[in-house]
């Protein structure tokens, strides 16, 4: 394990071997860096945080559930901020990268193999699901979730809760479940509700 100049690392913090940690980052306390993780330079872990778990992988036989061995690492680079009771998983056999300069916000999850690109800003209680590809400058708001194997185009937003279930094009807003643009998210919706105010209508009721 080789930790740079400058590092701060708080109390009952755990850094397992073959980890490599980049000049003047910062891990608050309780963080846990499992081994074969690399954590760049200027990067701040906050409390709680784990890096490098193994991934949800496993074969089902019959009536039974076994474990696929995680043997990959995961990749923070430079100037990344992860914030506190974060997991982030180890690749199965390839790696999880986060790329430089993007910001994630507390309670979320990243799966195995994952790429996430540069100056992304993913907030609270988001989950993406395993060997997904999110693109540069990407922001999803709270409580997102995205499905495995998918690609994210760069500059894409994501308004919160919003379920994407297949790969999207990069600079547009998406919204709702399943994500679609948001214009066409907000005109379903329109429909929806005028449905449901001639619905009263018809039956005499009045609308809360």
């Amino acid at each position: 394990t080789k930790i740079a100049s400058g590092v701060h690392v708080y109390s009952n913090s755990y850094i397992g071997s073959n980890v490599s940690i980049g000049k003047d980052t910062i891990l608050q306390a309780r963080v846990c860096l499992m081994d074969d993780v690399e954590i760049g330079a200027r990067c701040i872990l906050q409390s709680g945080s784990i890096i490098g778990c193994d991934g949800f992988g496993y074969v089902i036989n019959k009536d039974s559930n076994y474990k696929i061995p995680q043997t990959g690492k995961v990749e923070i680079k430079n100037n990344v901020e992860i914030g506190s009771n974060c997991s982030i998983d180890r690749g199965t056999i390839g790696n999880t990268i986060i790329e430089e300069g993007s910001k994630l916000d507390n309670l979320i999850q990243i799966a195995h193999n994952v790429k996430i690109g540069k100056n992304c800003l993913i907030a609270s209680q988001v989950g993406i699901s395993g060997s997904t590809f999110i693109g540069d400058s990407c922001t999803f708001a709270g409580q997102v979730g995205v499905a495995g194997h998918l690609k994210i185009g760069s500059s894409s937003t994501f308004a919160a809760k919003s379920g994407v279930t297949k790969s999207l094009e990069g600079g547009k807003t998406y919204a709702g479940f399943p994500a679609r643009e948001i214009k066409e998210h907000n005109k379903r919706q329109a429909v929806l509700n005028k449905i449901g105010k001639d619905y009263f209508k018809l039956n005499n009721k009045k609308i809360d």
